[in-house]
């Protein structure tokens, strides 16, 4: 006699999240960003679609950080009907940026467009060229 198991698409979903790495609040609130070098200048582009950045966001500069913060709200009403699927997040985010020097706030423009925060650092890499060491062997 042969058994065969099968399994339900129900255990097919746990097994999956079980693997999955585990994802916390702080995890979710992190807008994805795209940070890059740009000549002597820090560029850091933020995807926050839907909010108004007057009042939603907020970039600082903090030692050798640059953090942009903010919220973004819900507006939905409460009042829908039928099923919904939303995979947006709402609520507090923050994402910090680590700088390789200190600046001040002068050197740190801001813009907003389309949905994505650009923020530009300027100077920030200047005079931080690598300096190459030589390794040398026992003989």
């Amino acid at each position: 006699m042969t058994t065969t198991l099968t399994r339900s698409p129900f255990t097919e979903a746990w097994i999956r999240d079980l693997r999955a790495p585990i994802r916390t609040n702080a995890d979710r609130a992190r807008p994805a960003a795209d940070v890059y070098r740009d000549g002597e200048d820090l560029v850091a582009r933020l995807d926050l679609p839907g909010i108004d950045p007057a009042e939603d966001v907020t970039v600082e500069i903090e030692g050798r950080r640059l953090v942009v913060r903010g919220e973004r709200k819900d507006q939905r009403g409460e009042d829908a009907e039928g099923r919904r699927i939303s995979e947006v997040r709402f609520g507090d985010f923050r994402r910090v940026v680590a700088l390789p020097k200190a600046v001040d706030g002068d050197a740190v423009r801001a813009s907003y467009d389309a949905g994505v925060l650009t923020v530009t650092v300027t100077g920030v890499f200047a005079g931080t060229t690598p300096q190459r060491i030589e390794v040398t062997t026992a003989a």
